[in-house]
């Protein structure tokens, strides 16, 4: 059955025998954007799971919308309706409700662009812009590059379960560091997102999990 990650799946396999192995394995790619979301709702969302596993920032999330109007996500004013105890209170550390109240604060002054504004911005145009947000590095912009905007070449070298899924496809004692990785995920360009999802699942795998 084809998909739309057919022609990324074609390059990682022919640039790379490890890759092809534990996609042959793995089977097809789920990596599916949430296209709806607005900057705001996303960079909310990627501060959330910071430093979280995933079930504990949904968790988290889930308790936030309840703060508003019919349990909905909110958009940037509608913070100014929460105390910082009802954040926290929820499960929000000092600082990410800090960072939360910022990129409210920037999406409002325009510093976070809107949903039509931000497509016709470049991948690097929308780090630098966007990390000028407290709390918000290359890391959370990349989630929103990859799961909003659909971007198909960002390679978020500083995520711990792609260079987690690295050590394991490769048999490596250690991680790789950000640097050695940027340099081996060259030859994945112009798919490198598709082939992070791959490197996320082979950290579920484990060392033992592999091809």
């Amino acid at each position: 059955m084809s998909s739309r990650h057919d022609e990324a799946i074609a390059h990682l396999k022919k640039v790379c025998p490890r890759m092809k192995a534990w996609i042959d394995r793995q089977g097809p790619c789920e990596l599916e954007a949430h296209a709806g979301r607005s900057p705001f709702h996303s960079l909310v969302n990627a501060v959330a799971h910071q430093q979280l596993h995933a079930k504990a920032a949904a968790t988290i999330l889930g308790r936030f919308q309840k703060l508003f109007p019919g349990g909905r996500f909110p958009g940037p004013k509608a913070l100014d309706k929460v105390s910082d105890e009802e954040l926290r209170a929820v499960g929000f550390s000092r600082a990410k409700a800090a960072a939360i109240r910022d990129i409210a604060a920037k999406t409002i002054s325009g510093v976070v662009p809107g949903k039509k504004a931000i497509q016709g911005m470049t991948d690097q145009e929308i780090i630098d812009r966007l990390v000028q947000v407290r709390g918000v590095g290359r890391w959370t912009v990349e989630m929103l590059l990859i799961f909003t905007l659909d971007r198909p070449d960002v390679w978020p070298v500083d995520d711990y379960g792609v260079r987690a899924g690295w050590r394991n496809l490769h048999g490596l004692e250690n991680l790789p560091t950000p640097k050695e990785l940027q340099a081996a995920g060259e030859r994945f360009s112009p798919f490198r997102s598709v082939a992070a999802w791959y490197l996320w699942r082979a950290a579920d795998a484990g060392p033992e999990g592999m091809p």
